[in-house]
This record gives C-alpha cells, structure tokens and sequence, in this order.
C-alpha cells in the first residue's frame, strides 16, 4: 500500500508538472500582466484621491493606449520609408562598402574566402529548392509576429481586469491571515506592490530617457532607420543591467551600414551614456524606486535572467526588493523580539 500510494504521488507530480509546462505561456501571461498591473498601480492610486477607482483606471488605461498608438503612428510611417530608402540605396551602400579601403584589405588578405562566400550565398537564393525553405521561414516570422501581437491583446486585458480587482485580491489574500495578523499582512503587502510599482515606473523612465536621446543623436549623426534603432534602445533599456549594453551593440553594428565613422561614433556615445546612466541617471531614479544595494540588484538581475531569461531579469529586482521587505518587517522584528532563550522560560531559572 505504501508503495502504491507513493508511486501515484509521483505520477501526480508528473501530470502537474507536465500540465504547468503546458500553461507556461499562459503563467507568463499572468505573471507579466499582474507586474505590469501593480506597475500601474500607483499612479491609478494618485489618481483615486480625486477620481473613482473605475475613473482612475480609465483615464491611466487611456493614457498607456494613447501613447502606444501614438508611438506606433509616430514610428511606423517613418519605419516604411526609411526601410524603404534603405532598399534602394543597398546597391550604392554595398557599392561604396566594397570600394572602401579597410574592405580591399580584408580582400586583399581573405580574397578567395570572400569571393566563395558571395558565391555561395548568390547560389543558395537562386536555387529553386531553397525558395520554399525561405518562404517557409518567412510564413513562421509571420505566425510568431501574430502570435506576439495576439499575446500583448491577452496582456493588455489582463492587466486591466488585475488593476480593476487589485484591492479584492488583497482583500482576498488577507483572509488567510489569521485576522490579528491581517493589519501586518496588508501593510507588508501594500509595500511590497508600492515597491514594485515604483521599479517599474522607475525602469521605464530610464528606458523613455534612453530612447529619446538615442533619437536625437542618432538622427543628427546620420545612421540608418534612426527610428528603429531608438526603439531598440528603448526595448534594451527595459531589461536591467545587460540591456543597455546589448541595445547598442546592436545599435553600433548596424551604424556601420552608414560608415565605420558613424559605428564608432555610436558606441563612443552609447560608451559615455552607460557611464552616466549608471552612476547619474540610474541610482537617481531607481534609489526613490527601490531601495536595493547594488550588490543584491546585480545578483537578482543575474540570476532572474538565468531562470527566466528577459521576464525573469526584470521581475527578478523587484522581487529582491519585497524579499529585503519582508525581512525587514517580519523576520527582524521576530528576532529582536527574543530576547530571552526560550530553554529558560520552559525549564525555569537555571542553578547556579
């Protein structure tokens, strides 16, 4: 019997496990919509002092769609032609790129590398048989594109339906409390959402900073699709410690389309700004955030980001941060409440 019952306690183990790896989109789904819903949460509080809860929600769901429609109509038209302009000028860029010096070195060096290369890619998008593999990846590119846009409709309803019901589900949560308990619990719970909001209201404005700028200078030095590559820099920055990083590295890669100049000249700004976003920008904004050492954010970043990947890089600070809260309002104050050793009140005072 004992074997039996252990043997379905294992299968059991299974079939949930197996049933959450199935629900994994959908978990994630929930969880990014309930972070971005407390994310939000704070300014639908400010709001709720002078509006309803309903008002509130309606004017900060607004404002989020106005503005994403205004980033999509704002950047989309701009995208097409620049994209556009791009493709007629590829045989004059790739012209220009082959006449350059430091590229009639490299062939100089590697010339039958680099001839066999061209070859061998001309031969591969003329071949027939390859044409169906092409379209085949590009049919999967367009099925992922709407199963992204599909994904951010889920969210978006999510988020929400988590913001209109937040306050019951904290409610909720309390109830499984024991009720002396529940004035605590709710305090914690408030400041552990508080913290969370912040941080994310925090690292969007670091992100909107990042990309504005990058806007602004990348337009002036002539780099090509300087629209898209801000909104790289602005994704980037969404994700904490290596985003900025990996969002101009990309950036400078692509400036060198345009020329070597240009590249370099990107990442010596992109060099200059993670220096001033990390020792100016970031520890201003992020410290009235999240009041994390930078030694925890480093290691939550880094470990989020080897279990979940982006999601978990950004989930995993503020994460941290309702940690060090719940340690500093329930374990400390447990600890510094004992202040007699429990063996002397069981067995009485001790002979000397």
């Amino acid at each position: 019997m004992i074997g039996l019952v252990g043997t379905l306690g294992v299968l059991l183990a299974l079939l949930i496990g197996a049933v959450i790896g199935q629900l994994s989109t959908v978990l994630v789904y929930i969880g990014l919509a309930l972070f971005l819903a407390l994310g939000l949460d704070p300014v639908v509080s400010l709001l709720e002092r002078k509006l309803p809860r309903p008002g509130a929600i309606a004017i900060v769901v607004g404002v989020v769609l106005l503005a994403f429609a205004g980033i999509v109509v704002a950047i989309v038209p701009v995208l097409v032609e620049q994209g556009t302009n791009l493709i007629n000028d590829l045989p004059r860029m790739i012209k220009d790129l082959t006449a350059a010096g430091w590229y009639q070195d490299i062939q100089a060096q590697f010339g039958s590398t680099v001839e066999e290369a061209l070859n061998s890619a001309l031969h591969f998008l003329q071949d027939p048989g390859n044409l169906a593999s092409i379209g085949g990846g590009i049919v999967a590119v367009g099925a992922g594109v709407a199963g992204g846009i599909t994904g951010v409709v889920i969210v978006l309803i999510l988020t929400l339906y988590f913001l209109a019901a937040l306050p019951s589900m904290k409610k909720l949560a309390a109830r499984f409390v024991p009720a002396y308990q529940r004035e605590g619990f709710t305090e914690i719970t408030n400041d552990v959402s508080g913290a969370v909001g912040r941080y994310v209201i925090g690292q969007f404005s670091l992100a909107l900073i990042n990309g504005v700028l990058s806007l602004i200078f990348l337009t002036i030095i002539g780099a090509p699709l300087p629209a898209l590559l801000a909104l790289i820099a602005f994704i980037g920055s969404l994700i904490p410690m290596v985003g900025t990083l990996i969002g101009a590295i990309l950036i400078s890669l692509i400036c060198l389309l345009a020329s070597p100049l240009t590249a370099l000249v990107a990442a010596i700004y992109y060099l200059i700004y993670m220096q001033v976003e990390a020792y100016v920008l970031s520890p201003r904004i992020m410290n009235k955030a999240v009041d994390v050492p930078g030694s925890i954010v480093v290691i939550a970043a880094v470990a989020g980001g080897t279990i979940g990947g982006v999601l978990g890089a950004l989930v995993a600070i503020p994460v941290a941060a309702s940690g060090m809260i719940i340690i500093q309002k329930v374990v400390f104050p447990a600890q510094d409440a004992k202040v007699v050793d429990p063996e002397l009140i069981d067995e009485g005072p001790r002979p000397l």
